[in-house]
């Protein structure tokens, strides 16, 4: 008997066995959101479902994990035509799990990674099974403790720890052990996260020493390349040192936190008008409100770095450049800024950019209007000074409390002051012609469909039909002292 012949006996039975394992889930599984099953069910069941889907996944990763583990072995032993990938007409054996799984790439890549750390290798000579790179991780994915992500999380760190085999193991035994729930401190089975946490104590004990080269390398590999504009957006590549990553993810973070200092409120921050006809307003609830900001979290943290760069570029902090602060240029046709038709350049670059992107800038800075001659000589420069002054700026930031767009959370330190009436057009440089908005609405004002207007001294917003289907105008703020008195209103009925 062949070996193949040798192995189609139990793999098949194996396989039938599986098979009827996924039947018999379907039957439970089908119920469950077919008749949403669950949706009379306590929450404590509903937990205990969560806990059981959970158990089943891991195991079913475990075979993902054998399977792959197995394709690649057969893969490495035999010729190029023989391989399983390519009489299934794949190009990898990625490509092939990818395929039969139908999960993503990145995901296939996991796979075949945990299958790296626990497959256990025939020895060419002997033809005996070597041991896994991570024995009792492997022994853990065997008894549902641990999945694919837990096990990548382990590999990764301790594959390129450069600690003996001894320590290797040591760690591989104590980090399943916590996978079990049965580690030194006594608690819960780990989750993957601090499975990789773990690890990473356990890389510094056996490498007391091995920062320093790391150091050594990421210093090397340290930077950061703005790419050639394509579509309208510029690409950013590079890798970035540990700290400097932690200290953008704060920056990041300090912009984009949804907590708003003062009195709670729940539901949008609006405050009464004290029009009769306005009064007795629905309000909307607060998923209303954070729905308002439909950006992604990617799009917000492009915003968020525009507004630490304006910040800083303004903040007289940084080397001049040609005896002047580092200032972003657009250069604009008048007639086409005020017939809004045709495009505008940056400083350094010959491509065109909007008029949005114009106006932007000339309602937040200065502009120098220049003249010049049919043939270029320059006639006259005329300075347009629209910057809102500090007192100015302080004024609006007690009124306004950061960026005035409901949902949006960006506090006024990191805000832009808005010219409501375009100073083009007559528009005064005064509080009760400025807003604060934050840099990605401010960018974007032209085209999201917010409306921003003063009256008696007080901004209104109106929304995007979508978000508020009567199109009504409210006053808005974020300011604490006004959501109190607010609040204070409402309580005492007027």
């Amino acid at each position: 008997m062949s070996v193949a012949q040798s192995r189609m006996g139990p793999m098949s039975t194996f396989v039938d066995s599986l098979a009827r394992l996924g039947d018999a889930l379907g039957d439970v599984v089908g119920p469950m959101l077919g008749e949403r099953a669950l949706a009379t069910s306590a929450d404590d069941e509903v937990v205990a479902a969560l806990v059981q889907g959970a158990r089943i996944l891991r195991w079913a990763e475990a075979i993902l994990v054998e399977s792959a583990a197995q394709l690649a072995e057969r893969s490495a032993a035999a010729p190029h035509a023989d391989r399983p990938e390519t009489r299934r007409g794949c190009a990898s054996v990625a490509e092939l799990v990818q395929r039969a799984t139908r999960v993503s790439r990145r995901s296939a890549g996991d796979i075949l990674a945990a299958a790296r750390a626990v497959r256990e290798d025939v020895a060419p000579s002997s033809g005996e099974r070597l041991p896994a790179e991570l024995p009792h991780m492997r022994a853990a994915l065997a008894a549902g403790h641990v999945g694919v992500d837990g096990l990548v999380a382990v590999a990764h760190v301790l594959r390129g720890c450069p600690a003996g085999r001894a320590g290797i193991l040591a760690a591989d035994e104590e980090l399943a052990a916590c996978a079990r729930g049965e580690g030194a401190d006594g608690a819960p089975p780990a989750n993957a996260d601090d499975l990789r946490t773990m690890a990473l104590v356990w890389e510094m004990h056996l490498d007391q020493d091995g920062a320093e080269p790391r150091e050594t390398r990421a210093l090397r590999k340290r930077g950061l390349t703005l790419g050639m504009r394509r579509d309208g957006l510029v690409p950013i590549r590079g890798n970035l040192l540990p700290e400097v990553a932690e200290q953008l993810q704060r920056g990041f973070d300090a912009l984009l936190n949804p907590k708003v200092d003062g009195v709670p409120v729940t539901g949008p921050r609006f405050v009464d008008s004290g029009d009769d006809a306005e009064a007795g307003a629905d309000e909307l609830d607060a998923a209303s409100e954070a729905a308002a900001d439909i950006r992604t979290r990617p799009q917000k943290q492009h915003d968020a770095l525009a507004a630490i760069l304006m910040r800083v570029a303004g903040s007289g902090m940084l080397p001049t450049l040609g005896g002047a602060a580092p200032t972003l240029i657009v250069s604009v046709r008048e007639a086409d800024l005020v017939r809004g038709r045709g495009g505008a350049t940056l400083g350094g670059s010959s491509e065109p950019v909007s008029l949005a992107v114009a106006r932007h800038i000339a309602c937040t800075g200065a502009v120098e209007r220049v003249v010049t001659a049919d043939n270029g000589r320059i006639v006259a420069i005329e300075i347009q000074d629209r910057v809102f002054n500090h007192h100015q700026r302080r004024a609006i930031g007690l009124r306004d409390g950061g960026c005035l767009i409901p949902g949006c959370h960006v506090p006024f330190e990191w805000c832009e002051l808005h010219h409501v009436e375009e100073h083009s057009r007559g528009g005064p440089t005064h509080t009760d012609n400025g807003v604060a908005l934050c840099w990605g609405h401010h960018r974007t004002l032209d085209t999201s469909g917010w409306e921003i207007r003063v009256r008696d001294g007080v901004p209104e917003v109106r929304g995007p039909h979508w978000w508020d289907a009567t199109g009504r105008w409210r006053p808005t703020t974020k300011s604490p002292s006004r959501l109190r008195d607010a609040l204070q209103r409402r309580a005492a009925g007027e």
